[in-house]
């Protein structure tokens, strides 16, 4: 069989089986909490599959093992920053969220904030956080299916675009739960069995794998310093990687699967184990693919190093033009088909939900919209996601997913966490605070990106990659010291309330 046909075949294998979900997930979907919280329905263990389907995007897949082919320990240090932040989540956010809010993060902030200024804010920061790591996934789809089935990077873009507006559409949070817990599952049997070919050539012995890197690509691969040169460049991603992963909003909404704030905890405790042992693979793939596959053909292959993992899998297959060889590529290729479907899907409900629920619903309607209206406006909002996706998807190609999705945790680390935190532990936040810490943190985070090297390259204004080490404190600083300056909320009695709720769960919806 013709590697083509085969990568076909399973293309459409897996595109079949999202949308056999997909349609009986659609029976399901009788209210609002069905499509956007999937009936709160979901167990622990499922929805820490699900989490770990949603973040390991394909900026884990193919970016992480292509920054660490091309750039060695600066590339392993993306890993540990992602992995990290889910210490915040475990202990200072998933549970107070999933007592007090309902479908959205906004939720939370309308809770005891003034709700039509604080929502429309934070639904502007969630399409913006979406969108940008969505383009994110975008950029892999593309190479990926261009890879697999032999058409142009656009059409590729095209393709993934459209489907996940019919997921969204039809299916629902549950159809985007099970899509993301399939690929969870396929993700991590494609990498261990990556894995355990790579650790055959090495007799199962780690040393001799860094050994190799070292020979092959010299010593100083294994150090710091052939990405980031600066090391608060490397400090300020790792704020950002660290502290946005509690303000990722496709990642909060999934503590609203749930039916409690103790199987809330459970599937951050599963997530964390699926994530970490991935994260380790990942990255001996990457080693592996700098000795074996080597950074000129990675390069060749795509420009941001995102086909490291799929020509690894080549290599360890027997080889370019081998029949093992092709195969094993473009089954690789196609679970990280799985791994941005499944990403993407959820990136669109999202933001749909955030325009639906919280602008739509809760600013435009005052709450008295019907559910077949918001129904109809959350569709709309995803083909209009969908269609910007797609256009910015072909504008970013050959960008690196991994960086593109590290710019989505610098705004969420400076525009949601510090709001999020605040307006669960802090008596005194108010809605000014929270508005003007959402929007400088926004606009700092993105006016910084644009004003770098990642976008203006020599002629660069701001000399750091990543903005974290700047926007995080100042949306945390902008947020107290609004907060400060103005007068309390008139409900600033619902504190108590709410603390009470988000501490014991009582009045939680279930």
């Amino acid at each position: 069989m013709d590697v083509h046909l085969f990568g076909i075949f399973l293309f459409v294998a897996i595109v079949g089986l999202t949308m056999y979900l997909t349609y009986r997930a659609s029976k399901r979907n009788k209210s609002t909490t069905d499509f956007y919280a999937a009936g709160r329905s979901l167990t622990g263990w499922q929805n820490g599959l699900a989490i770990a389907g949603d973040y390991l995007s394909a900026a884990s897949f193919l970016g992480i093992a292509g920054l660490v082919a091309l750039n060695g320990y600066d590339g392993f240090m993306y890993a540990v920053g992602w992995l990290m932040g889910y210490i915040v989540v475990l202990y200072i956010v998933a549970e107070p969220l999933r007592n007090s809010g309902k479908y959205t993060m906004a939720d939370v902030l309308a809770y005891r904030l003034k709700p039509i200024p604080v929502r429309t804010t934070a639904a502007i920061v969630t399409i913006v956080i979406s969108l940008f790591y969505m383009v994110a996934q975008m950029v892999g789809a593309g190479v990926i299916i261009q890879l697999l089935v032999g058409i142009p990077y656009e059409v590729s873009v095209l393709i993934i675009g459209v489907l996940m507006i019919i997921y969204v559409l039809f299916g629902g949070m549950l159809a985007t739960s099970w899509v993301q817990i399939i690929k969870a599952v396929l993700l991590m049997f494609a990498t261990i069995t990556v894995i355990l070919f790579l650790a055959f050539l090495y007799d199962f012995n780690p040393s001799q794998l860094f050994g190799a890197v070292a020979e092959t690509n010299g010593v100083k691969f294994l150090q710091p310093g052939l990405l980031y040169n600066n090391p608060i460049d490397l400090v300020s991603l790792g704020i950002a990687l660290v502290l946005g992963t509690a303000g990722l909003p496709h990642i909060l909404i999934r503590f609203y699967t749930v039916p409690s704030a103790q199987e809330a905890r459970k599937s951050v405790i599963w997530a964390m184990v699926l994530i970490g042992a991935f994260y380790v693979m990942i990255t001996f793939v990457g080693f592996g693919a700098a000795v074996h596959v080597g950074p000129e053909v990675i390069r060749a292959a795509d420009s941001g190093g995102n086909m490291a993992a799929p020509l690894l899998a080549q290599y360890l297959g027997g080889g370019a033009g081998t029949v093992g060889g092709e195969f094993f590529m473009a089954t690789i290729a196609a679970v990280s088909f799985a791994t941005i479907v499944a990403v993407v899907a959820g990136l669109v409900i999202t933001a749909s939900g955030a325009f639906a629920h919280d602008i739509y619903t809760n600013v435009i309607k005052r709450g008295q919209a019907d559910e077949k209206k918001q129904f109809r406006v959350a569709r709309n909002t995803a083909l209009v996601v969908g269609a910007a996706s797609i256009l910015i998807g072909v504008l970013a190609k050959g960008q690196n997913v991994a960086y593109l999705v590290a710019l989505a945790f610098a705004v969420a680390a400076s525009a949601n966490l510090p709001v999020i935190i605040f307006s669960i532990y802090w008596r005194r936040f108010n809605t000014t605070g929270a508005v003007a810490g959402m929007l400088v943190g926004l606009i700092s985070a993105v006016t910084l990106v644009m004003l770098g090297p990642s976008v203006m390259q020599e002629n660069a204004i701001f000399p750091l990659a990543n903005p974290g080490i700047i926007s995080v404190p100042l949306g945390f600083v902008t947020s107290v010291l609004f907060t400060l300056l103005s007068k309390p909320d008139p409900l600033d009695d619902k504190y108590d309330e709410l603390s009470v709720k988000a501490n014991t769960g009582l009045g939680t919806e279930t």
